[in-house]
């Protein structure tokens, strides 16, 4: 029989097991991926070795389980992969004083308490994650080769012991003893919790046992697929039915993970119902998504993944996306801002990038190369998306462009490159509801205003103005978001043409045959009775004859009065009031304005150019109390003059 063998594990002079407990506190968690992710690693190790011809005569069949005992407060996984010798735990579990730990670790003992979260994964020392939760570990493992099994055993002091073991099968089992300060991993549903977070794609199957005396009555009943429900604590299916003569849905045990998500599989193999499930099991949403996007990126990038444009209730909703990155599908961290690029972040999904390392640091993702092209990668494959949906889907991609033109527009703003892609797949809404590139709208236009697109911010509070133009068959753009009072300056800079909102300016073929004589007391009375001693006022004949004036604001005006409240908005300060270049347009067509041009000006007169006046406003903005006021004690006194 093989002697025992006792020794402390040190890394040089000092002892690994605080550095663990104390530089890991927060992420604690993890212990359980790093058990059973080598647990995978063991497995895949033996595929490898039986796909090279290496090993004969083995199936490979992966099969891990996890057994939380309650009774003997322990946490066990348990796996059949390649197992280790005698020699190998001696290599790679008792000698860990690798080349370079110590300086590492010394490096983030010195660099403050919150920064040795990356301790794990590093110099194999993704084992001893267990010593955070337990006092003792028990290892109990047989090597692929069939050389005698192997027991160690070893305290959180580092003391350990190494003898010949009982195990018949291959594989390794880790026994964790927890700790009384961390009762907390004695409970199903925590486990359960971790399991499901960082096992759940895994790539072979983990199950999942609780032992608990104390609860062993307390069987849940199951229902099989035959529609009965019927209790399995004997093991017996009672309901009758030899099910086409099979064994009972109910006695089969069924892996807690997925290990062959959806991200693995190509494109062209998946249903459009696939990606749905996935991403509300994934995400726990019950919205679908406007649209997906599988990446099976290959040479030089190497990562796979599957992102989701989410339905959002309104603009203002949370904006803040998740995506999950893996590790050859292990999970690894949770919302990877620095992965996607900022106007992408309401995007959710999943990434799997094998190339980067198990336990990667903010600090890594931010000043790495692979990352940036990784968010290139990503940012190209969005801009395809969204131009195949033009080019093949149109229909469902108008569906989906209000709920999604924010988010374009910005990354157009943000991203040159990103604009030069989809700007030929950029859509204008017309008032009527229909859509329109740039190009297909100023082409219609050439023969009425070329270069120039008239637009509305509120169809109908605006729609006076509106059908001034519609009426004589010019289309009105709709854009109704803050953002695009800043997107269109940045079409008009690219496109050289010029965005006009319809209560800015009056088009010529808007505009009649009728006498446009100036009156200048009428005038004066107009900017008496709006109190703007700025206020300019126009004579016009119009083709609406039942209009008897409009206000409008020159778009300069505008637009710089929503730059600053933008910027007040963003914090810098209280929006400054300016005053706007207002300009009131008297319509000389209307038989009110040719009497009111044909009287003296009297008291009459004013109480009519201030109702004007005030219906001219109205289509501008919401009544001040005090105007709404004069404005109903203005009609009721024309209507009792009339009486």
């Amino acid at each position: 029989m093989a002697e025992t063998n006792k020794g402390g594990i040190k890394v040089e002079t000092q002892h690994i097991f605080p550095i663990i407990k104390k530089w890991l506190y927060s992420e604690k968690d993890i212990f359980l991926r790093e058990i059973v992710s080598n647990a995978c690693d063991a497995i895949t190790k033996l595929q490898r070795l039986i796909s090279l011809g290496e090993v004969k005569g083995l199936d490979g069949k992966g099969r891990i389980d996890v057994i939380l005992n309650r009774d003997d407060k322990t946490l066990t996984v348990s796996d059949n992969g390649i197992g280790m010798s005698r020699e190998e735990v001696e290599k790679y579990i008792c000698q860990i004083a690798l080349s370079g730990a110590l300086d590492f670790i010394e490096k983030y003992e010195s660099a403050g308490e919150n920064t040795g979260s990356g301790i794990i994964g590093h110099f194999g020392l993704g084992f001893y994650s267990a010593f955070m939760v337990s006092d003792n570990v028990d290892v109990q493992t047989k090597s692929y080769t069939d050389a005698p099994a192997v027991n160690w055993t070893c305290s959180e002091a580092g003391d350990y012991e190494i003898s010949e073991g009982d195990r018949a099968e291959r594989g390794t089992t880790v026994v964790m003893h927890i700790t009384d300060e961390e009762a907390a991993y004695l409970s199903d549903a925590k486990i359960r919790e971790i399991l499901e977070k960082y096992c759940f794609f895994m790539p072979h199957e983990i199950y999942y046992t609780l032992i608990d005396s104390e609860n062993e009555s307390k069987e849940e009943k199951k229902e099989c697929t035959c529609g009965h429900d019927h209790d399995h604590a004997d093991g017996e299916c009672t309901c009758g039915h030899d099910h086409d003569g099979e064994e009972c849905d109910c006695k089969k045990e069924k892996p807690i993970n997925d290990t062959s998500p959806l991200w693995q599989k190509n494109a062209s193999d998946c249903e459009e119902s696939e990606y749905t499930d996935f991403y509300r099991k994934v995400f726990n949403d019950y919205r679908e998504p406007l649209f997906h996007i599988h990446i099976n990126a290959d040479y030089p990038l190497n990562f796979k993944g599957i992102l989701y444009f989410p339905r959002l209730n309104h603009e203002f909703d949370n904006l803040e996306g998740q995506v999950k990155l893996y590790y050859n599908q292990v999970f690894v961290a949770d919302n990877i801002k620095e992965v996607i690029p900022e106007f992408m972040l309401m995007l959710k999904g999943v990434l799997d990038c094998p190339e980067l390392p198990l336990n990667v640091s903010r600090s890594y993702l931010q000043n790495s190369a692979y990352v940036s092209k990784m968010s290139a990668h990503i940012v190209k494959k969005v801009a395809d998306k969204l131009n195949s949906m033009f080019n093949t889907e149109r229909e469902k991609y108008e569906q989906i462009w209000n709920d999604i033109k924010v988010f374009v527009e910005y990354g157009c703003m943000k991203d040159r490159k990103f604009y030069d892609r989809v700007k030929n797949s950029l859509l204008l809404q017309l008032t009527d509801g229909s859509f329109k590139t740039v190009d297909d709208y100023l082409e219609k236009a050439k023969e009425k205003h070329e270069n120039k697109i008239y637009y509305t911010v509120d169809k109908n509070a605006q729609a006076q103005y509106v059908s001034l133009y519609t009426a004589q068959g010019i289309e009105v753009v709709c854009l109704d978001k803050m953002i695009e009072t800043q997107f269109i300056s940045f079409i008009e800079q690219d496109k050289g043409i010029k965005y006009i909102r319809v209560d800015a300016d009056i088009d010529d073929s808007i505009k009649g045959d009728g006498e446009t004589t100036e009156n200048k007391e009428l005038s004066d009375l107009f900017v008496k009775v709006s109190g703007d001693e700025k206020l300019k006022v126009r004579y016009d004949a119009l083709k609406d004859t039942e209009i008897a004036a409009i206000l409008n604001v020159s778009e300069e005006s505008r637009r710089f009065e929503d730059m600053m409240r933008m910027y007040a908005m963003s914090g810098g300060g209280e929006t400054m009031k300016m005053p706007l270049d207002q300009t009131l347009i008297v319509n000389t067509s209307n038989e009110a304005v040719k009497k009111l041009c044909a009287r003296p000006v009297d008291e009459q007169a004013e109480r009519a150019a201030r109702q004007i006046y005030t219906l001219a406003l109205l289509g501008q903005r919401q009544l001040t109390p005090e105007e709404m006021k004069t404005f109903m004690n203005d009609t009721l006194s024309g209507i009792a003059s009339e009486l």
